[in-house]
Protein backbone atom coordinates (compact mmCIF):
# COMPACT_ATOMS: atom_id res chain seq x y z
CA UNK A 1 0.00 0.00 0.00
CA UNK A 2 2.67 2.59 0.69
CA UNK A 3 4.23 1.84 -2.51
CA UNK A 4 0.96 2.76 -4.04
CA UNK A 5 1.49 6.04 -2.32
CA UNK A 6 4.93 6.50 -4.24
CA UNK A 7 3.14 5.52 -7.67
CA UNK A 8 0.58 7.80 -7.44
CA UNK A 9 2.86 10.75 -6.76
CA UNK A 10 5.17 9.59 -9.46
CA UNK A 11 2.02 9.92 -11.89
CA UNK A 12 0.51 12.37 -10.51
CA UNK A 13 3.27 14.65 -10.79
CA UNK A 14 2.12 16.31 -13.93
CA UNK A 15 -1.32 16.89 -13.10
CA UNK A 16 0.23 18.58 -9.73
CA UNK A 17 1.95 20.57 -12.42
CA UNK A 18 -1.10 22.49 -12.96
CA UNK A 19 -1.66 23.96 -9.25
CA UNK A 20 2.06 23.44 -8.20
CA UNK A 21 4.05 24.15 -11.42
CA UNK A 22 3.41 27.98 -11.13
CA UNK A 23 4.44 28.46 -7.96
CA UNK A 24 7.52 26.15 -8.41
CA UNK A 25 8.20 28.78 -11.28
CA UNK A 26 7.73 31.80 -9.44
CA UNK A 27 10.04 30.69 -6.18
CA UNK A 28 13.17 33.11 -5.38
CA UNK A 29 15.56 30.49 -6.01
CA UNK A 30 19.24 31.41 -6.39
CA UNK A 31 19.56 31.58 -10.31
CA UNK A 32 23.25 32.13 -10.34
CA UNK A 33 24.72 30.12 -7.44
CA UNK A 34 23.63 25.93 -8.04
CA UNK A 35 24.05 24.65 -5.02
CA UNK A 36 22.32 27.68 -3.21
CA UNK A 37 19.31 26.95 -5.42
CA UNK A 38 19.30 23.36 -5.06
CA UNK A 39 19.62 23.58 -0.77
CA UNK A 40 15.91 26.29 -1.37
CA UNK A 41 14.58 23.91 -3.53
CA UNK A 42 15.08 21.12 -1.15
CA UNK A 43 13.95 22.99 1.73
CA UNK A 44 10.90 23.98 -0.86
CA UNK A 45 9.71 20.07 -0.56
CA UNK A 46 11.06 19.69 2.90
CA UNK A 47 8.29 22.28 3.26
CA UNK A 48 5.39 20.09 1.57
CA UNK A 49 6.33 16.87 2.79
CA UNK A 50 6.20 18.13 6.12
CA UNK A 51 2.79 19.57 5.29
CA UNK A 52 1.46 16.80 3.85
CA UNK A 53 2.73 14.71 6.87
CA UNK A 54 0.95 16.32 9.04
CA UNK A 55 -2.50 16.41 6.92
CA UNK A 56 -1.53 12.17 7.04
CA UNK A 57 -1.16 11.88 10.30
CA UNK A 58 -4.90 13.96 11.13
CA UNK A 59 -6.71 11.69 8.63
CA UNK A 60 -4.73 8.94 10.06
CA UNK A 61 -6.02 9.70 13.40
CA UNK A 62 -9.35 9.73 12.09
CA UNK A 63 -8.66 6.22 10.45
CA UNK A 64 -7.51 4.69 13.85
CA UNK A 65 -10.81 6.23 15.31
CA UNK A 66 -13.47 4.18 13.22
CA UNK A 67 -10.94 1.21 13.47
CA UNK A 68 -11.83 1.25 17.14
CA UNK A 69 -15.32 0.18 16.11
CA UNK A 70 -14.11 -2.58 14.87
CA UNK A 71 -14.43 -1.64 11.34
CA UNK A 72 -10.87 -1.78 9.66
CA UNK A 73 -11.76 -3.91 7.07
CA UNK A 74 -15.09 -2.50 6.27
CA UNK A 75 -13.14 1.02 5.95
CA UNK A 76 -11.24 0.03 3.93
CA UNK A 77 -13.33 -1.32 1.34
CA UNK A 78 -15.56 1.92 1.79
CA UNK A 79 -12.17 3.76 0.87
CA UNK A 80 -11.67 1.72 -2.16
CA UNK A 81 -15.26 1.79 -3.50
CA UNK A 82 -15.09 5.96 -2.86
CA UNK A 83 -11.91 6.21 -4.85
CA UNK A 84 -13.62 4.45 -7.71
CA UNK A 85 -16.60 6.23 -7.09
CA UNK A 86 -14.66 9.74 -7.43
CA UNK A 87 -12.93 8.72 -10.60
CA UNK A 88 -16.17 7.85 -12.46
CA UNK A 89 -18.34 11.18 -11.18
CA UNK A 90 -17.46 14.37 -13.63
CA UNK A 91 -15.67 16.76 -11.19
CA UNK A 92 -18.70 19.24 -12.81
CA UNK A 93 -20.60 17.66 -10.24
CA UNK A 94 -18.49 18.21 -7.06
CA UNK A 95 -17.16 22.00 -7.83
CA UNK A 96 -18.40 24.54 -5.90
CA UNK A 97 -20.63 22.65 -3.89
CA UNK A 98 -22.26 24.62 -1.27
CA UNK A 99 -20.47 22.06 1.63
CA UNK A 100 -17.10 22.89 0.49
CA UNK A 101 -17.89 26.92 1.40
CA UNK A 102 -15.83 26.96 4.07
CA UNK A 103 -12.86 24.78 2.46
CA UNK A 104 -12.74 27.55 -0.08
CA UNK A 105 -12.42 30.04 2.72
CA UNK A 106 -9.84 28.44 3.80
CA UNK A 107 -8.12 28.03 0.56
CA UNK A 108 -8.10 31.56 0.02
CA UNK A 109 -6.49 32.36 2.83
CA UNK A 110 -3.62 30.10 2.08
CA UNK A 111 -3.35 31.80 -1.63
CA UNK A 112 -3.11 35.06 -0.19
CA UNK A 113 -0.38 33.68 2.68
CA UNK A 114 1.61 32.18 -0.19
CA UNK A 115 1.29 35.24 -2.30
CA UNK A 116 2.91 37.72 0.15
CA UNK A 117 5.54 34.69 0.84
CA UNK A 118 6.37 34.56 -2.87
CA UNK A 119 7.71 38.58 -2.91
CA UNK A 120 10.26 37.61 0.09
CA UNK A 121 13.62 36.24 0.03
CA UNK A 122 14.11 35.44 3.78
CA UNK A 123 16.03 32.14 4.61
CA UNK A 124 12.66 30.46 6.18
CA UNK A 125 10.70 31.21 2.62
CA UNK A 126 11.17 27.99 1.08
CA UNK A 127 10.07 26.26 3.95
CA UNK A 128 6.86 28.31 4.41
CA UNK A 129 5.96 28.40 0.91
CA UNK A 130 6.73 24.68 0.59
CA UNK A 131 4.25 23.75 3.91
CA UNK A 132 1.60 26.26 2.37
CA UNK A 133 1.68 25.02 -1.19
CA UNK A 134 1.00 20.98 0.76
CA UNK A 135 -2.63 22.87 1.99
CA UNK A 136 -3.50 24.08 -1.94
CA UNK A 137 -6.61 21.69 -2.78
CA UNK A 138 -5.43 18.94 -5.44
CA UNK A 139 -7.80 15.97 -6.66
CA UNK A 140 -4.43 13.76 -6.01
CA UNK A 141 -3.95 14.68 -3.13
CA UNK A 142 -7.60 14.57 -1.77
CA UNK A 143 -7.26 10.21 -3.08
CA UNK A 144 -3.69 10.06 -0.90
CA UNK A 145 -5.61 11.34 1.82
CA UNK A 146 -8.57 8.50 1.84
CA UNK A 147 -5.37 6.64 1.74
CA UNK A 148 -4.32 7.57 4.61
CA UNK A 149 -7.40 7.47 6.41
CA UNK A 150 -7.49 3.88 5.56
CA UNK A 151 -4.17 2.72 7.26
CA UNK A 152 -5.83 3.22 10.25
CA UNK A 153 -3.17 4.65 12.09
CA UNK A 154 -1.40 8.51 12.89
CA UNK A 155 1.96 7.08 11.96
CA UNK A 156 1.02 5.21 9.03
CA UNK A 157 -1.09 7.75 7.75
CA UNK A 158 1.52 10.86 7.95
CA UNK A 159 4.30 8.04 6.40
CA UNK A 160 1.82 7.10 3.77
CA UNK A 161 0.80 11.27 2.65
CA UNK A 162 4.88 11.79 2.82
CA UNK A 163 5.91 8.83 0.79
CA UNK A 164 2.95 10.01 -2.18
CA UNK A 165 4.70 13.79 -1.86
CA UNK A 166 8.13 11.58 -2.29
CA UNK A 167 6.91 10.41 -5.66
CA UNK A 168 6.35 14.24 -6.88
CA UNK A 169 9.16 15.42 -5.66
CA UNK A 170 11.42 14.48 -8.94
CA UNK A 171 8.86 15.82 -11.59
CA UNK A 172 8.58 19.05 -9.60
CA UNK A 173 12.22 19.20 -9.51
CA UNK A 174 13.16 18.94 -13.10
CA UNK A 175 10.61 21.26 -14.50
CA UNK A 176 12.65 24.16 -11.99
CA UNK A 177 15.81 23.14 -13.97
CA UNK A 178 14.03 22.39 -17.42
CA UNK A 179 10.98 24.51 -18.20
CA UNK A 180 8.34 23.27 -21.09
CA UNK A 181 10.44 19.57 -21.52
CA UNK A 182 7.79 17.47 -21.85
CA UNK A 183 5.41 17.95 -25.03
CA UNK A 184 1.53 18.35 -24.83
CA UNK A 185 1.00 14.70 -26.28
CA UNK A 186 2.78 13.07 -23.16
CA UNK A 187 1.32 15.09 -20.64
CA UNK A 188 -1.92 13.94 -22.25
CA UNK A 189 -1.07 10.31 -21.82
CA UNK A 190 0.04 10.24 -18.33
CA UNK A 191 -3.31 12.18 -17.45
CA UNK A 192 -4.93 9.61 -18.93
CA UNK A 193 -3.00 6.97 -16.52
CA UNK A 194 -3.95 8.99 -13.67
CA UNK A 195 -7.36 7.70 -13.28
CA UNK A 196 -6.86 4.04 -14.42
CA UNK A 197 -3.94 3.66 -11.65
CA UNK A 198 -6.50 5.51 -9.03
CA UNK A 199 -8.86 2.92 -9.89
CA UNK A 200 -6.44 0.09 -9.28
CA UNK A 201 -5.09 1.56 -6.47
CA UNK A 202 -9.20 1.30 -5.34
CA UNK A 203 -9.22 -2.06 -6.31
CA UNK A 204 -6.08 -2.60 -3.55
CA UNK A 205 -7.63 -1.31 -0.88
CA UNK A 206 -11.11 -3.46 -1.31
CA UNK A 207 -8.94 -6.44 -1.78
CA UNK A 208 -7.00 -5.35 1.45
CA UNK A 209 -10.65 -5.37 3.81
CA UNK A 210 -11.46 -8.38 1.83
CA UNK A 211 -8.62 -10.29 4.43
CA UNK A 212 -7.92 -13.07 1.86
CA UNK A 213 -5.17 -14.38 3.81
CA UNK A 214 -2.18 -12.87 0.95
CA UNK A 215 0.55 -11.34 2.54
CA UNK A 216 0.81 -8.13 2.63
CA UNK A 217 -1.39 -7.40 0.70
CA UNK A 218 -4.71 -8.70 2.10
CA UNK A 219 -3.98 -10.22 5.06
CA UNK A 220 -6.57 -12.34 7.31
CA UNK A 221 -7.70 -10.29 10.06
CA UNK A 222 -7.58 -11.61 13.61
CA UNK A 223 -10.22 -13.70 15.06
CA UNK A 224 -12.90 -11.22 17.39
CA UNK A 225 -12.23 -13.64 20.04
CA UNK A 226 -8.93 -13.91 19.79
CA UNK A 227 -8.57 -10.13 19.93
CA UNK A 228 -11.02 -9.75 23.34
CA UNK A 229 -8.53 -12.26 24.95
CA UNK A 230 -5.69 -10.37 24.05
CA UNK A 231 -7.57 -7.08 25.34
CA UNK A 232 -8.08 -9.41 28.56
CA UNK A 233 -4.69 -9.95 29.16
CA UNK A 234 -3.48 -6.43 29.17
CA UNK A 235 -6.31 -5.50 31.62
CA UNK A 236 -5.20 -5.06 34.92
Amino acid sequence: MLISALVLGLLGSLHCLGMCGPIAFMLPLDQNNGIKKTAQLSIYHFGRLFAYGVIGVLFGLLGKGLSLFGIQQKLSIGIGVLMIILVLIPGRYLNGHKLLSPIYSIIGKVKSRLGAELKKKTPDTFLTIGFLNGFLPCGLVYMALLGAIAMGSPLEGGFYMMIFGLGTVPLMSLVVYSKGMFSTSIKSKIQKLIPVFVVIIGILFIVRGLGLGIPYVSPKAAPADSVSATIECHQP
